[in-house]
């Protein structure tokens, strides 16, 4: 089946944000490594685990509390974790019915990357392209990049210096800059940035990305700021509410308005 250009510009996407963020999970082999694990408990982590933040969290608190943090790892990382759950809404309708091995599978690569690359796709097929590439391709690099960071061990040292740390956060302003364009998404960035890092400085790791998802799901459901255009008679595009009265043939309806008064206006 050939793929279309929007299909062609998500597997660009996706495999580019990959390779990227995979790179970072050399820092996390070697520190994991240094914090006490050994190199096939590492790898075993980011097989299992496969979430960045969740990964950092277990081995910072081992590293600090050994044996006896093994209850606050967990917990800790746990928390981190539940954002994917969210997630998993939002990527259900893209990756569709299936077997239930493909939704396994799905359920495992829906993480930050594969979760923003798809939804910055506007068609459907792309979406579905966008979440399948980012997912594998991050998967298959990440665990690469760890047994490669965890026989490397202490060479790579402080992920600072080489400056892995900032990949992730600069994939995720380039996925997010677009999306800025639209007044609603602007103020959820901007509500969610300012709350987190409000957060930071008194709350356990994942509170404030919990907190920012909450500001997201509280936009969304009450549709504040959403703007919708509307097509027009002369084939000119007008902004308006959400909430207004549309016209059938329109790209904002919605079943549930009222159209036949709209349609009269």
């Amino acid at each position: 089946m050939a793929l279309s250009a929007a299909d062609k510009r998500a597997l660009r996407t996706g495999i580019s944000v990959g390779i990227a963020v995979a790179a970072y999970g050399v820092s996390f082999g070697a520190l994991s490594v240094a914090a006490g694990l050994d190199v096939w408990q590492t790898c075993f982590l980011s097989l299992v685990l496969f979430s960045g933040g969740s990964q950092f969290a277990v081995i910072g608190i081992i590293a600090s509390g050994g044996a006896s943090a093994g209850i606050p790892a967990i917990a800790s990382s746990t928390f981190l974790a539940l954002r994917n759950g969210i997630y998993s809404m939002r990527v259900a309708p893209i990756v569709g019915e299936g077997p239930w091995w493909r939704r396994l599978v799905a359920a495992q690569l829906t993480i930050d990357e594969s979760t923003a690359v798809a939804i910055a796709q506007d068609e459907k097929s792309a979406q579905k392209v966008g979440f399948w590439t980012t997912g594998i391709a991050i998967y298959i690099g990440w665990n690469l990049a760890t047994f490669a960071g965890a026989l490397l061990g202490n060479l790579v040292g402080d992920v600072n210096q080489f400056g892995l740390d900032a990949v992730a956060a600069a994939a995720f302003v380039g996925l997010l800059w677009p999306r800025l364009k639209q007044l609603q998404a602007a103020a959820v960035a901007m509500v969610a940035a300012v709350l987190a890092t409000l957060l930071i400085p008194f709350t356990p790791p994942g509170v404030p990305v919990l907190a920012a998802a909450v500001v997201a799901l509280v936009f969304g459901l009450t549709n504040w700021l959403h703007r919708e255009p509307v097509a027009q008679a002369d084939g000119l595009l007008e902004v308006q509410p959400d909430d207004a009265d549309e016209p059938l043939d329109t790209p904002g309806f919605h079943p549930g308005h009222n159209h036949e008064e709209g349609a009269t206006s």
